[in-house]
């Protein structure tokens, strides 16, 4: 049974619907065009909504969207072909009234199709029944039945015939074999055994191969001797020359304290303070208080590109506009036929830029669904015209539902009285702790004050790095700058406490003493690593922060997928909340380091439906970018 069953132009004006339950089909159908349609996701023609399960079908031609759902716990083998019938039954009948193109002659037609609808029902729901379930064939129904006796019989003896033969001709082969060079193969056991070689023993050799058999005993017992002793010479020889010269110990067996002390002296065991031209190294040159977007070029791709323009000028004008007019297609609607070789070519080349196969394939589904029945116009061709669909559909992927505006949600946490909290998960060695602290620095250089909770307890190590984070930003912001308030603290409780624990007192720590931001750091996880996803969806259901950033790099490809996907269903088993609190953002780090396999924005952002919040480029604090659509996608369409 149908829930409903709705057509719609691609303006938004709905032609037709029938509705098979009270409930309103408003609330899909957005859900659909906004997930899917709007984000240029239609590779699948299956979306699902809540308890409904809705299938689509896209009409270029006309502009015209079919949609039909039904409850997802159905098995409905009719839809599919339902689609097709309404779909071609509506576009016949009202073709003339679709084709005027304007949303008032649109407005004012009537499209009485309820009792054709009814009778394709009908039609789809008596086909599926005439079907009769498919049974086990039987042996009588079988190939193999029919074949006579005889005919297997005959094929089955000729195996083991072949195999006599073989077997004939093999021992045939051994008994030749056997007939002289037995003597020269037993003669070397005789040797061996330390049987005197000569007639009185059986066994006849001439003078030429007894000189030949002492010649290799010899070199068997002495060669083995001389190679041992050339190579220690050989090993010897280096070593005298980059021989290093020995350490002065101190009697007694004692070492010098002051030889192999290599560490900077400090005075009555005060901290270490950086100096100023390490903080300005740490700091970098850019602007800290402002991000600037992401830019995917380089001076090298720039005079690549001038150079390569310089010789088609010099080419000949009449192969030039032969060349041109070669591709153009005129006035014809696409076909799968025609886009094919060109998406292919598409798939392979965004796979080679680093983005995730089953996504490649995803994307270039959903492109060809786009333009399949559109009509071309005179002077296109198909290359240009899959060419740009695709980039409109990557720059739309880059710029989800949701836009993350930090500086904006703090100050409305301010308002409430209370700190923002951001937490901070990604797999091992990833960047977290370096990127948290790029982070601070730009929250500070807004005028924020922020606390970072130290709750990565298991790596060795990682709270003394986030204390010397915390020195190098505090000596860039100290409290005279300040009026005296502390900008930037560490909160940490040391190794091996429970995160989820340390998080909550970080967390009342800063309300109480005023710090506006709460930076919550966790130790790095796999994603197949269950004890420790359980541990992270803890964390986040009990302290419930504000905004959770997943740290991926930039470096990879297939494996982005995996990632995501694994930790958003983690968070969600492993959840006590009624709805579980998924990824927020991605940080993308690394991103300095790929040149243009941007591929990875593209996967991670595809997969989740969440921005790309921060973009990390470098090792210094100012090196912190947002992503600018544009630049990615002209360099992921870079050849």
């Amino acid at each position: 049974m149908l829930d409903f069953f709705t057509i719609f132009s691609k303006g938004g004006l709905v032609l037709w619907c029938f509705q098979g339950v009270s409930d309103s089909c408003t609330g899909p159908v957005n859900a659909l065009i906004r997930s899917v349609l709007l984000q240029e996701r239609g590779g699948n023609n299956s979306f699902t909504h809540e308890a409904l399960t809705l299938k689509y079908k896209l009409d270029n031609q006309f502009e015209l969207v079919f949609v039909v759902g039904f409850q997802k716990i159905l098995t409905l083998t009719y839809v599919d072909k339902l689609i097709d019938d309404v779909h071609r039954l509506f576009r016949d009948k009202y073709r003339t009234e679709i084709q005027q193109q304007s949303a008032l002659s649109l407005l004012n037609g009537t499209f009485d199709f309820q009792n054709d609808f009814l009778r394709l029902l009908r039609e789809a729901e008596e086909s599926s029944k005439i079907r009769a379930p498919t049974t086990m064939k039987k042996f009588e129904d079988s190939e193999k039945a029919k074949k006579p006796v005889r005919s297997m019989i005959e094929t089955r003896g000729e195996k083991p015939k072949e195999k006599a033969k073989n077997s004939k001709k093999n021992k045939g082969a051994k008994k030749e074999s056997s007939d002289g060079p037995l003597v020269t193969s037993k003669a070397v056991p005789a040797e061996k055994s330390g049987l005197l070689v000569g007639p009185e023993n059986g066994v006849e050799l001439s003078k030429e191969e007894l000189i030949r058999r002492k010649r290799e005993e010899f070199i068997q017992k002495h060669g083995r001797g001389m190679e041992k002793s050339s190579k220690s010479m050989k090993s010897d020889a280096p070593k005298e020359k980059g021989k290093k010269a020995p350490r002065v110990w101190a009697l007694g067996g004692c070492a010098n304290k002051e030889v192999l002390d290599y560490s900077t002296p400090t005075t009555n065991g005060a901290p270490e303070v950086a100096p100023p031209e390490d903080i300005n190294l740490i700091r970098g040159t850019g602007p800290g208080g402002q991000l600037q977007d992401l830019d995917c070029s380089s001076s090298e791709d720039e005079g690549a590109t001038q150079n390569s323009t310089k010789p088609s000028a010099t080419k000949g004008t009449l192969g030039g506009m032969f060349g041109m007019l070669k591709g153009l297609v005129g006035s014809k609607s696409l076909s799968r036929a025609d886009m094919e070789s060109v998406l292919d070519k598409m798939r392979d080349h965004l796979i080679a830029k680093n983005v995730a196969a089953d996504i490649a394939v995803q994307l270039c589904e959903s492109v060809a669904n786009k333009l399949e029945g559109k009509v071309m116009g005179t002077f296109s061709t198909v290359t240009s015209t899959v060419k740009q669909a695709l980039q409109e559909s990557l720059v739309q992927i880059l710029q989800p539902q949701r836009r993350v505006d930090m500086l904006r949600d703090i100050m409305d946490a301010q308002r409430h009285q209370r700190p923002y909290v951001v937490t901070f998960c990604g797999v091992n060695g990833v960047g977290k702790s370096t990127n948290l602290a790029k982070i601070s620095f730009w929250l500070l250089e807004n005028g924020f004050s922020v606390l970072i909770a130290a709750c990565d307890t298991f790596r060795a190590g990682a709270v003394e790095q986030l204390r010397t984070h915390t020195r190098r930003l505090s000596a860039l912001h100290p409290p005279e700058n300040h009026g005296g308030r502390t900008m930037v603290q560490l909160f940490e409780k040391g190794y091996g406490k429970d995160a989820a624990g340390i998080a909550m007192e970080a967390i009342a720590f800063a309300r109480n003493q005023g710090f506006d931001v709460v930076l919550v750091d966790t130790a790095g996880r796999m994603q197949d690593n269950a004890p420790l996803m359980t541990a992270l969806a803890k964390l986040i259901t009990v302290n419930t922060p504000d905004l959770v950033l997943f740290v991926g790099e930039a470096l990879v490809g297939n494996e982005a997928v995996d990632q995501l996907v694994k930790f958003n269903r983690a968070l969600a088993d492993h959840s006590m909340a009624q709805t579980p609190r998924l990824i927020d953002g991605i940080v993308l780090t690394k991103f300095d380091t790929i040149d243009d396999k941007v591929g990875a924005a593209i996967s991670m952002t595809y997969i989740t439906s969440k921005p790309i919040v921060f973009v990390g480029t470098g090792q210094t604090y100012c090196d912190l970018r947002s992503l600018n659509a544009k630049a990615v996608v002209a360099a992921l369409m870079k050849a």
